[in-house]
């Protein structure tokens, strides 16, 4: 079963993220597939699918949120799960996110939708996203918690796990667990 991890990112921070749950997946035992979703043309070679972004101006980027309209009646056929990062994807409680995310989550029926705080590196701004970031008070840093992402990526891989297993496999699972013989 390969599963696809498509991420979207301008500077290469909310990439990271994504090889990140790649290489927990792939440690987990599943093949997995790591592309930019532009470069995804379908998605019939892929069991589950990981889709994510970087987060500006409270969106994500274009190519993110094209895959996701051009293939969500595929999506919706497969487990997929969901994320998201940015300076501005960790909100404060009682701050929803964009209703654009939760309407996504609902028509693919994705199994979760994860923030994670992003990276800011000035450096490597266009003079525009500098300009917002000044606006708003984003202080420069690395604020990726990765053991977060890889307990994330273990949940999904265990969850895969569970929802690919071949029957007999869930049955002696199932006797084990129950102190059947």
């Amino acid at each position: 079963m390969q599963v696809l991890v498509a991420i979207a990112s301008r500077h290469g921070a909310t990439r990271e993220i994504g090889s990140v749950i790649a290489d927990a997946l792939r440690a987990g035992g599943h093949d997995v597939v790591e592309a930019d979703p532009a470069d995804v043309a379908l998605l019939d070679p892929y069991a589950a699918v990981v889709l994510g972004s970087a987060i500006y101006n409270g969106r994500w980027l274009p190519e993110a949120r094209e895959l996701a309209q051009r293939t969500a009646t595929a999506l919706s056929h497969r487990p997929v799960w969901l994320l998201s990062s940015g300076l501005a994807a960790v909100l404060p409680s009682g701050v929803s996110f964009p209703t654009e995310m939760r309407d996504l989550s609902e028509r693919i029926a994705a199994r979760g939708h994860r923030k994670f705080a992003g990276r800011l590196d000035r450096s490597v701004l266009s003079f525009a996203e500098r300009t917002i970031i000044a606006a708003a008070r984003g202080r420069d840093g690395d604020y990726r918690d990765l053991d977060a992402i890889r307990a994330w990526a273990a949940e999904i891989a265990a969850q895969l796990d569970e929802a690919f297993a071949p029957p007999e496999a869930d049955t002696r699972a199932r006797r084990r667990r129950d102190g059947d013989s």
